[in-house]
């Protein structure tokens, strides 16, 4: 029997309620599949952990998360921990080292799901997006200087690198090689930022010419959110960088019903390190503790560590019981507009897996 090594990170706030949901499901999909089985250790790290020992994570907890096949991540962040604090020292501290390059946030519309986008059906909005993961503006250049003083100086220093702008332009056509339309759309800024945006223009356009086959165009990042809006059905797959992908991910789950949805992936392609995979919500400090977190976004990212981990028929049974869980409006949590609890829509989950027609 296969045996995967699974890393659970449950984090802050409803990170805990959603990764405990989805841990409970992924079990059953193996059950149900019966070819394999996880072999799952929690880590208790996270905010609570810095008030206790001054870090978010031990000094050796990437060594200790080396030898897993997957991390399932929950949520960073806490209302009295700053968030560069917590972001810089667990999830980026994790990302970066294990260059976890491409971020894949796939986004549609689910059964039984309203778009706030007028006249907006399931088909129309069916996206991909790809954000850079390891650069750009979030590489972590810069300083500060004269602190306190009048003439203090914070820079924030964005950094695109051929090496790290080619490795993602082949990932996103790549990817968008493998959809139906074979679309792809470039977003960037290069209007004002004439430097590393020019370079990430250019090197698109190099990579464009090994695939021949698809079809890609360039658009700014402004304009893209008009597009997002008024024509989902024109986009397809979408490669962005690290700040540009961040935002209209959060725009496109939002889009498709709710942030609680939403999926992520944070890859390793060539697999020298684990992939990490994690809802986009964060930590939700509003909600946590009363129950009523929405565990889809969880559960969908369990599907994606299933396809990454060769997993594919136990990825698409699980698929379709999100489809046919969301399809039941009952089973809507608060922020699709619903009453439903964490506990009903993981119970549903469970029957639906459990069913002989999946």
């Amino acid at each position: 029997m296969r045996q995967h090594k699974i890393a659970a990170i449950p984090g802050d706030g409803i990170g805990q309620e959603v990764i405990a949901a989805g841990l409970e499901v992924l079990e059953l999909c193996a059950k149900r599949d019966g070819g394999f089985r996880f072999d799952v250790t929690s880590f208790d790290w996270g905010s609570d952990y810095y008030k206790r020992h001054g870090m978010m994570m031990p000094a050796d907890g990437l060594d200790r998360l080396k030898p897993f096949d997957s991390i399932y991540f929950g949520a960073v962040g806490a209302p009295d921990v700053p968030d560069h604090i917590t972001l810089w020292g667990l999830r980026l501290a994790i990302c970066q080292p294990f260059d976890q390059y491409a971020n894949v946030r796939p986004t549609r519309i689910l059964p039984g799901i309203e778009s706030p986008l007028r006249n907006a059906r399931p088909g129309d909005l069916d996206w991909v997006i790809v954000r850079e993961n390891s650069e750009g503006e979030y590489a972590g250049q810069g300083g500060r200087s004269h602190k306190g003083l009048p003439e203090e100086i914070a820079t924030e220093v964005s950094i695109f690198t051929r090496a790290g702008v080619a490795r993602i332009m082949r990932f996103a056509f790549a990817l968008a090689r493998s959809r139906p339309r074979k679309l792809l759309t470039v977003v960037t800024k290069s209007n004002a930022q004439r430097h590393g945006m020019v370079l990430w223009d250019e090197i698109a356009a190099e990579v464009a010419a090994e695939f021949p086959d698809v079809r890609w165009d360039k658009m700014l990042v402004d304009a893209m959110t008009m597009r997002m809006t008024l024509r989902p059905q024109s986009i397809d797959t979408v490669v962005a960088t690290n700040l540009h992908a961040d935002i209209l991910s959060d725009l496109a789950a939002a889009l498709a019903g709710s942030l609680g949805i939403a999926p992520t992936a944070n890859l390793n392609p060539e697999r020298k390190f684990p992939s990490m995979f994690e809802p986009i919500h964060g930590s939700a400090f509003d909600i946590a503790g009363k129950g009523i977190a929405n565990p889809v976004g969880t559960f969908w990212s369990g599907v994606m560590m299933l396809e990454h981990l060769g997993e594919a028929a136990a990825a698409g049974r699980l698929m379709r019981a999100i489809e046919r869980v969301t399809a039941d409006k009952a089973l809507h949590t608060p922020d699709l507009g619903g009453k439903a609890t964490t506990r009903q829509v993981t119970d549903a989950m469970r029957t639906a897996l459990l069913g002989d027609n999946l």
